[in-house]
């Protein structure tokens, strides 16, 4: 018995030693020991996804018990300070990525490669802008009767879209760096004052006016980081910074530093985001009013964004990563996959930067130069879902109204479509203040656009 036990020994070593297959076992132990890998590797992807599904749960087991705007607001609190952290981050990520990035590459590498995001950019906006009429036109989700079943108010005039790229201009070129941190221009309706009135008699105010008086544009400053403005400086302090050689390493570096250390505090916070995409979830689902009505009045509507949205990401963006990168798609977005959820959570670009950096340099491991020139950027200007919804939306209440839009009118939505989603600020709910300037472009009534803030949080 021991010789054989001891031959079988000798087999088992050599066997061992030739790098052959001796445990009929081995098989399921490789696949137990490649699962705890993809578990180890995806942890916090996999925590992140049960956290918007317990969100959903939660939100849904918890509306029959019909709770107070305390309750709710409790359930929501470690949502909101999720939140809080992600955005504290946001400025000196921006910042410093910016600067430290186009720090690194030349001047001529700089320029290329903001031409080439900043086409990238417009066309993806124009591409959704596209898709979302067709998708629209071709479903027709606009039924008359959810106008008049859902009581409205109107809220005054809406901004151009004139005024509207006149603030971009404004905005990308602030007068005050300091101010642009947290103040950003935009333009306003007052009264127009006599020239003998006394000025300070006059009450400016943001609200429009109404009725037959004379109003005169005004550029006023509301609460708000510019981040559009903050870009731009960054991106020229940051070229001509790497223009100064070993003179200006020095502030190089610390930026540098800088953008690691607001990494690490990103990698720490992240372990927060199944409580808080849970807790954020679960207090818009409570939020709402009556779910079921909205969801039932506004279901082709949502049905629309959806078919949109997943068609873009799925099969264009699939297909456009191909065609120029010459590699697998689907393994790339996967990698960004929490990302994207923290994304759809947050209902927010801006609150999900930080965990994309963190993808794209520890997960993906695209060059750090490429990715700190052209996050910050894309965060701010590539909103290709808002240029998507604000089409729809649109078109949506204009066959709300039976109003029959002619190829005039398409284009024109097309274009402001575009033209506002690249103007729009990263924060939640922006597309809707946008929706007012498409609407006005095209002489759409503009009180209807309160039925799509119930779930502007969702689409």
């Amino acid at each position: 018995m021991e010789e054989k036990s001891s031959a079988r020994f000798s087999e088992y070593l050599f066997a061992k030693m030739d790098g052959q297959d001796v445990s009929a076992s081995q098989g399921p132990r490789k696949v137990t020991a490649d699962t705890r890998k993809f578990m180890r590797e995806n942890l916090l992807l996999i925590v992140t996804l049960s956290g918007v599904l317990f969100g959903v749960v939660l939100g849904f087991g918890l509306r029959p018990l019909g709770l107070g705007d305390d309750a709710v607001m409790l359930i929501s609190y470690p949502g909101e300070l999720f939140m809080r952290l992600l955005k504290l981050m946001i400025l000196p990520l921006v910042i410093a990525s910016l600067i430290s990035g186009s720090a690194s590459l030349n001047a001529r590498m700089n320029g290329m490669i903001a031409v080439r995001t900043l086409v990238y950019f417009i066309l993806s906006s124009l591409l959704n802008a596209v898709l979302g009429v067709v998708l629209v036109l071709l479903i027709h989700p606009g039924n008359p009767g959810i106008r008049k079943s859902i009581a409205t108010s109107h809220n005054g005039r809406a901004v151009n879209i004139l005024d509207s790229l006149l603030d971009l201009g404004r905005n990308m070129f602030p007068d005050n760096i300091f101010q642009a941190a947290f103040q950003q221009a935009h333009t306003v309706y007052v009264p127009k004052t006599p020239p003998f009135q006394n000025l300070t008699s006059v009450s400016i105010s943001s609200d429009p006016v109404i009725g037959d008086e004379e109003l005169m544009r005004v550029t006023q400053y509301r609460s708000g980081t510019n981040t559009l403005g903050i870009v731009f400086f960054c991106l020229v302090f940051g070229t001509f910074l790497g223009t100064l050689g070993e003179k200006g390493q020095i502030v190089i570096d610390f930026f540098k530093a800088v953008f690691e250390v607001i990494m690490r505090m990103v990698s720490t916070v992240m372990w927060m985001t199944p409580v808080g995409i849970t807790s954020v979830i679960a207090g818009k689902i409570l939020g709402v009013a009556d779910l079921a009505l909205v969801m039932s009045q506004l279901a082709w509507f949502i049905v629309t964004i959806v078919i949109g949205v997943f068609f873009y990401q799925l099969v264009i963006m699939q297909l456009i990563y191909l065609a120029f990168v010459r590699k697998n798609p689907f393994k790339f977005y996967a990698g960004l996959a929490q990302g994207t959820l923290t994304a759809f959570a947050m209902a927010s670009t801006a609150a999900a930067l930080p965990v994309t950096f963190r993808l794209m340099t520890d997960k993906l491991r695209v060059d750090p130069r490429v990715t700190r020139f052209v996050l910050p950027i894309g965060c701010n200007i590539n909103m290709d879902g808002t240029a998507l919804f604000v089409a729809v939306a649109s078109i949506f209440i204009a066959q709300m109204h039976g109003i029959a839009l002619g190829f005039g009118e398409i284009i024109t939505v097309i274009l402001t479509s575009t033209a506002a989603s690249v103007s729009s600020a990263s924060v939640p709910s922006a597309a809707l203040v946008l929706l007012l300037v498409v609407l006005s472009a095209i002489n759409a009534p503009v009180y209807n656009v309160s039925l799509l803030f119930t779930i502007d949080w969702f689409v």
